[in-house]
């Protein structure tokens, strides 16, 4: 099993890098090999540029910048977003890391001729997770349509695998959040990693 995890939030002290801690943990524990990728604190550049956008559809275009990113995707066989729901919906730099990484020739296929659809580029990954904090609450979301677990449960999915197993974890009314509200939700956390990892985890010898 190797796990990407996106994580993406600027304080490095969040509740949200706590579900990330308890992911990698978890990931680790299962015998899951993990190569993390930090967002804010590697600078990610959200905005997809006039070239790059111009040179969207070319496979053979330089795609340099986000080369680390294509190299990640084609590497793992498990995809997890750890990240706060702001406005309903993914952070900016997590949405701009969707605009500029998952290209044509890397995520997908253009369509082969008028009026056909795009094709699936991400058929090795086999597990797609999510695992979010949300100010709003439950019944807010849902009415608003929670666009952002939509858009990576829905439209990233369809990308992926036809039979990828999925996990959706979410913290609601974070802003009214308790210590023991924080520690249950770490604890959902870390079963549903489990779960997608297969089951038990991996029992490592101890040191001599």
């Amino acid at each position: 099993m190797r796990a990407l995890v996106l994580y993406c939030h600027p304080e490095p002290a969040s509740f949200t890098a706590a579900v990330r801690d308890t992911v990698i943990e978890r990931l680790e524990a299962s015998g899951a090999e993990v190569r993390l990728r930090d967002l804010y604190r590697e600078g990610f550049e959200a905005a997809l540029g006039a070239r790059e956008w111009r040179d969207y559809a070319d496979i053979a275009a330089d795609r340099s910048a986000v080369a680390r990113d294509i190299a990640d995707l084609a590497w793992c066989d498990t995809l997890v977003f750890v990240y706060p729901t702001w406005w309903y919906g993914l952070p900016a730099v997590l949405k701009g890391w969707l605009d500029r990484v998952m290209l044509p020739g890397v995520a997908f296929g253009m369509p082969d001729g008028p009026g056909e659809t795009i094709r699936p580029g991400l058929t090795h990954v086999t597990r797609l997770a999510v695992f979010t904090t949300c100010g709003a609450s439950r019944w807010l979301t849902w009415v608003v349509g929670a666009p952002g677990r939509r858009t990576l449960l829905r439209g990233v999915r369809l990308l992926c695998a036809p039979r990828c197993r999925t996990a959706f974890v979410a913290h609601y009314l974070m802003d009214s959040s308790t210590p023991e509200s924080r520690a249950r939700h770490l604890s959902r956390v870390g079963r549903a990693v489990t779960r997608l990892a297969g089951g038990r985890p991996v029992l490592r010898p101890m040191p001599a």
